[in-house]
């Protein structure tokens, strides 16, 4: 279901929460219904990037949150920096904790969600589970707490496939409370995606320190963070 223009109204207070900025990289704590990066139409240019780019105008994104997805979002200033960052993505060097609010009561207190992913391309942006092509995407999950039709859970992901949290979770039973592509009419109503990027560790691309960043989450502010240590 690609984004229509007429539909794309992103929140403009506060503009742009900023966590921690220098001349290598801004974080920010980026609003589910902002984009993170410009559309493919001008109707769709206002993102993070483009709002960074109004005082970094050189900057360039290393990485992406859905468009309904909340918090920790990197955004490189310079290109040795969006270089180096990059590539803590790509080779998984990062640590990533996000918090998701499933439709159901969820059982199991934590498992591990290992099941391949690939574009499900008549019906794209969808992904789909495919044990024949899919890519190798990997889930660690674990309840934090339960309601009588629903369950908060805590997220690490140990892949970066496309919508990987959503369609794992929905695998399961349980998808995310407002997921328009994953989940059924009754769980989307009145609802904003209740998937949220708490946490992130990186190395800083200059000086090499672990660095640690964490947006609290809207829907779950009493959710605790957890440690998180360098990969490598």
């Amino acid at each position: 279901m690609p984004l229509s223009p007429l539909h794309y109204t992103p929140p403009t207070e506060p503009w742009l929460v900023i966590m921690y900025e220098d001349r290598d990289m801004v974080v920010v704590d980026k609003p589910s219904g902002l984009l993170s990066v410009p559309g493919r139409t001008p109707e769709l240019c206002d993102s993070v990037l483009s709002r960074v780019r109004l005082t970094y105008m050189h900057a360039q994104a290393v990485h992406r949150l859905d468009l309904g997805t909340s918090g920790v979002l990197v955004v490189a200033t310079r290109r040795k920096a969006e270089a180096t960052l990059r590539q803590q993505f790509q080779d998984r060097q990062t640590s990533k904790v996000y918090l998701a609010m499933v439709h159901g009561r969820m059982e199991s207190d934590a498992g591990t969600i290992d099941l391949p992913l690939i574009c499900d391309w008549p019906n794209r942006p969808r992904q789909k589970v495919c044990q024949r092509t899919g890519k190798p995407a990997l889930t660690e999950y674990e309840v934090v707490e339960r309601h009588p039709d629903s369950t908060l859970v805590r997220l690490c992901p140990r892949t970066g496939r496309s919508h990987q949290l959503r369609v794992h979770l929905a695998s399961l039973g349980h998808p995310i409370l407002g997921d328009n592509l994953y989940g059924p009419d009754q769980i989307q109503e009145g609802c904003r995606l209740l998937l949220h990027a708490s946490q992130l560790g990186l190395f800083h691309p200059y000086s090499r320190t672990w660095m640690t960043f964490l947006a609290a989450c809207p829907f779950a502010p009493q959710a605790e963070p957890i440690p998180l240590f360098p990969t490598e």
